[in-house]
């Protein structure tokens, strides 16, 4: 039985048994920051457990992608040298909110697992809670009292964290063995756990009482990769059809063959994974980058790559394997062909970037491993690694690798103290993701019942009942003139700020009551926050408002947003399908728009793009918006962001026969409303991103009007016509290009001057050169250093000069000592700087420093003479 009939005859089987089936929500957790990837089947339904959140559905099933880089079972080091650990990984679940519990959910299990696949009763095996005396009883309606093994809270007990929903749960293993075991034997290889029922039916509070759950709930797992192994008669998740073809596609990519060599087979399992995880990822809107989710993303693409290279592969190869994921998984998870040629850009521009600078990552390390072995030390440092993390874009766990084959190991604390100054000072802004935490003040009022019922799409004022009020944090029943508060009402028309467009502002009026709503919030699709500070009167819970936004900015919104779709799809028009908003920003005076891209726009695409949303709005096309479900919206072709977490019924915004979007948003009811639209810039934000940001309408009118102003200013200071600036600009560059290489001659000739072979000495039979120079800037030093170089045929050649208040120095060394000699002249210059309060470094044949200190720079000499001697002597 194919994996695929597998997870299909799964979700029938419970869709037969009442439950709706849902579909597998994205890898980056919706409103969850405190989770990096989802990893299980129930993290969708976390808010639904918690009793925050509720469904049209009591039971459901799913198949959900899931993600680990770290845990018991997930430790990204063992992946391919193990039978079943895996960075990405299908999970298969049931779930009750409050309807059935543990008779049903166990009596499913074995149903499920003896009649639908037909697996010998003696092969399974059952662990309970060692104090659930009710599981165990369920259980031998089904086994004998000997296949039941109760253990403690360690194997046998769950909880969403250290206080919330908990429970014992039982496991259901797989005996690959025969005859008797202990204990202890479930968790070697003999055993392996397939399915995993928890039973959530206590509420730990902060004092670690467990008091019982009014409703108690069914979460399951089963990993698909597991039950294929069983239902396939494999001994490993690495030979079933879920990996099969992959591998079989590495070896021929690679030219080498399963079982030949243990390494080689680990290499490709490592890539066989990594690239499930990669696809997966990408699809889901994760990027490589140098922080969060992106990062852990490179480091499993950069292992797969490391890993190729033992494969012999010295050129991009990881791209190649991906169409097989797509090709194997596209079917049940459709994101995978939607995005398979993203994907495959992503994957291609981050193998080419790598290889750029995996070479000079690797001559440093070798340079640095020679110098610590020299010294007889043991430890990388950790400026060392985080260097190569930070500018060559090493993850720690490769240079651990790389160290590990050396002898060495790393100074992780060093690193990690490097990191985290690091991102104390770059801290990532992340509009729109979910990455935002939702205060519990308004999980407690959705509990309560409290919602409010947006009506801003039709209406710009509406009467609205205040149903909570509250003033830092906290729940008031009044607030007096001058105070700020939040304000949630039962209807009302400010759009509070979500998906990237900014909340609406404007007025809540009754008699002698006026507050001035400065932003609207939207911290829960169902609940809407006016942030105002109350002008007159005193006002009070239950009381009704008139609420009223400010229409005239609403408009500029509007246009923006609505701009946002027609930009999008230019974009994809002329840049490629590969194009997907990953971020956006809609403001009454501009927007910005996210998107990935792997280099910057050409003026000519830049000026393409913007003709055609000129054009689409010249064409005054209707803007209709449809309520749909997800899947029809989808089918019609409907564009879906990243990252953006959709519920069953969705806003279809259609506009004319050009764009089609899944949005929230509020737009204009034709394009012609815009009038215009100007890119303004082009930028990049993060590898494989690009951001444009743009004006429309009176945004636009403004900044055009401001060119306007800013060319007959500049004019003026030309003293020239504004129509001939540019012939006045280029005619200045040419004289001042002229003048300047005339000024670099004079500088030229001024250095050839210098005759500094009288200060040539000999060091362990090596010329060498050390002189204190007067020169313009380094880059003439450099020049100087090298014409030198090639003068004393054989040597080394280290000059220092005083430029701009500093001491600066160049070094430069002939090939054969690097050769013969092992000398490098990054690690001398190194040193040197450093007496002078600096730092320097380079190439083994040339490098450049410096240092602050000038106090000693009538030192330079005598310096640098004992730093070479001492570098020709090791």
């Amino acid at each position: 039985m194919k994996s695929s009939e597998i997870r299909e005859k799964f979700l029938s089987y419970f869709e037969r048994n009442g439950h709706v089936r849902v579909r597998s929500s994205s890898l980056v957790p919706a409103n969850d920051p405190s989770l990096f990837f989802t990893n299980a089947g129930m993290v969708q339904f976390k808010e639904v457990f918690l009793g925050n959140e509720t469904k049209g559905y009591t039971r459901a099933t799913s198949s959900q992608k899931c993600m680990r880089v770290s845990g018991k079972h997930n430790d990204l080091e063992n992946v391919g040298y193990t039978p079943r650990h895996h960075t990405f990984f299908e999970m298969l679940g049931n779930f009750s909110f409050g309807d059935y519990f543990k008779r049903e959910a166990i009596d499913y299990a074995w149903d499920f697992l003896t009649k639908e696949m037909g697996l010998p009763i003696e092969k399974l095996w059952i662990t309970i809670y060692k104090d659930d005396e009710e599981a165990e009883k369920l259980w031998l309606s089904h086994v004998t009292k000997e296949r039941i093994i109760r253990r403690g809270e360690k194997d046998n007990f769950w909880a969403m964290g250290d206080t919330g929903p908990c429970g014992p749960c039982s496991e259901i293993a797989w005996d690959f063995g025969n005859g008797s075991f202990k204990e202890e034997d479930l968790d070697t290889d003999r055993f392996m756990e397939i399915w995993n029922l928890v039973f959530m039916q206590f509420n730990r509070d902060e004092n670690g009482s467990m008091l019982p759950l009014a409703k108690p709930c069914i979460d399951t797992g089963m990993g698909l990769e597991r039950l294929a192994t069983v239902v396939q008669g494999k001994k490993s998740n690495w030979e079933t059809d879920l990996f099969e073809p992959i591998i079989a596609k590495i070896e021929s990519v690679t030219k080498r063959v399963r079982g030949v060599s243990h390494e080689d087979d680990v290499a490709m399992r490592v890539i066989a994974d990594h690239i499930r995880g990669t696809c997966f990822l990408i699809a889901d809107g994760v990027i490589p980058s140098n922080e969060g989710r992106g990062y852990v993303l490179r480091r499993i693409i950069r292992r797969a790559i490391r890993c190729g290279k033992k494969l012999g592969q010295d050129k991009p190869f990881f791209s190649k394997i991906a169409h097989v994921v797509v090709d194997e998984m596209g079917a049940a998870y459709p994101e995978l062909v939607r995005h398979q040629r993203f994907i495959e850009r992503v994957i291609s521009s981050e193998e080419e970037r790598f290889y750029q600078t995996l070479d000079n990552g690797l001559e440093i390390l070798r340079s640095k491993f020679f110098e610590l072995k020299n010294k007889d030390e043991k430890v990388l440092p950790g400026d060392v690694v985080f260097k190569l993390y930070d500018t060559y874009g090493f993850p720690k766990d490769l240079t651990e690798i790389i160290s590990k084959e050396e002898g060495l190991t790393i100074d992780s604390e060093g690193f990690d103290r490097l990191m985290n100054e690091q991102r104390e000072k770059a801290r990532a802004s992340w509009r729109g993701t979910g990455e935002e935490k939702v205060a519990d003040i308004y999980k407690s009022l959705l509990k309560e019942g409290i919602k409010t019922e947006f009506l801003g799409y039709a209406e710009e004022s509406a009467e609205g009942k205040v149903l909570a009020m509250l003033k830092e944090g906290k729940r008031i029943k009044t607030a007096n003139k001058g105070e700020r508060v939040e304000i949630i009402a039962d209807r009302t028309p400010f759009y509070g700020e979500s998906g990237g467009q900014v909340g609406d502002i404007g007025m809540a009026v009754a008699a002698g009551i006026e507050v001035e709503i400065e932003d609207a919030k939207r911290p829960l699709a169902e609940i809407i926050v006016h942030h105002g500070i109350i002008k007159e009167g005193t006002l009070c819970e239950g009381q009704t408002l008139t609420f009223a936004i400010d229409s005239e900015r609403r408009q500029d919104v509007k246009c923006n947003h609505t701009a946002t779709h027609l930009l999008h799809k230019s974009l994809r028009a002329v840049l490629g399908e590969h194009v997907k908003q990953s971020g956006s920003l809609v403001e009454p005076t501009r927007f910005r728009f996210d998107f990935s891209h792997f280099e910057a726009m050409k003026d000519n695409e830049l000026r393409e793009v913007e003709e055609l949303v000129n054009e689409a709005i010249r064409k005054n096309m209707p803007v209709a918006v449809h309520e749909i479900s997800y899947d029809e919206a989808i089918s019609r072709g409907a564009l879906a962001f990243f990252g953006e977490k959709y519920t069953d019924k969705v806003r279809m915004v259609e506009i004319g026969d050009f764009s089609k979007e899944l949005c929230g948003g509020t737009h204009v009811s034709a394009t012609g409303e815009i009038g215009i639209m100007k890119i303004i810039s082009e930028s990049s934000t993060a590898a494989g991103i690009r951001r444009i940001e743009a004006v429309t309408g009176a945004g636009a009118q403004r900044y055009i009007e401001d060119l306007e102003c800013d060319r007959k200013r500049m004019a003026e200071i030309l003293k020239t016509q504004p129509s001939e600036l540019i012939s006045k600009v280029k005619h200045l560059i040419e004289q001042i290009a002229k003048l300047e290489k005339e000024l670099r001659k004079s500088k030229k000739r001024i250095v050839s001057e210098i005759d500094l072979m009288n200060e040539v000495v000999k060091i362990d039979g090596i010329n060498v050169l050390a002189a204190l120079v007067d020169v313009p800037d380094q880059k003439i030093m450099g020049e100087l250093a090298e014409q030198y170089r090639d003068k004393i045929g054989s040597g080394v050649v280290i000059l220092g000069a005083l430029i701009k208040d500093k001491i600066a120095i160049t070094g430069v060394i002939t090939k054969d000592l690097i050769r013969d000699r092992n000398l490098n002249i990054g690690a001398v210059v190194k040193t040197i700087s450093e007496e002078f309060g600096g730092r320097g470094g380079g190439r083994s044949d040339f490098a450049q420093g410096g240092g602050s200190d000038v106090s000693r720079v009538n030192e330079f000499v005598s310096i640098a003479l004992v730093k070479i001697e001492e570098a020709l002597r090791q």
